[in-house]
């Protein structure tokens, strides 16, 4: 990981294309301003975990966890 210091107004580049401007600093929060191409996604990482959690949870069960369900239900 790369750690770089920058103050208020400071900005870093990322590639050519993306840059990223330190608006406000103060205590334990940063405020950040990001200049990047409609096509680069920009998200927070907690929201792209979330995403790929309720991703995950949707897809379809494997076919053997159904039947092993169905079983258990008959069993009942």
């Amino acid at each position: 990981m790369l750690v770089i210091r920058r103050r208020p107004g400071e900005s870093l580049l990322i590639g050519e294309d993306v840059e990223i401007e330190i608006l406000e600093a103060s205590g334990s929060q940063v405020k950040l301003g990001i200049r990047a191409p409609l096509s680069v996604g920009v998200v927070r990482k907690e929201i792209q975990i979330t995403r790929d959690q309720n991703l995950a949870s949707a897809q379809e069960p494997p076919p053997n966890m159904l039947a092993r369900l169905a079983k258990s239900l008959k069993s009942c």
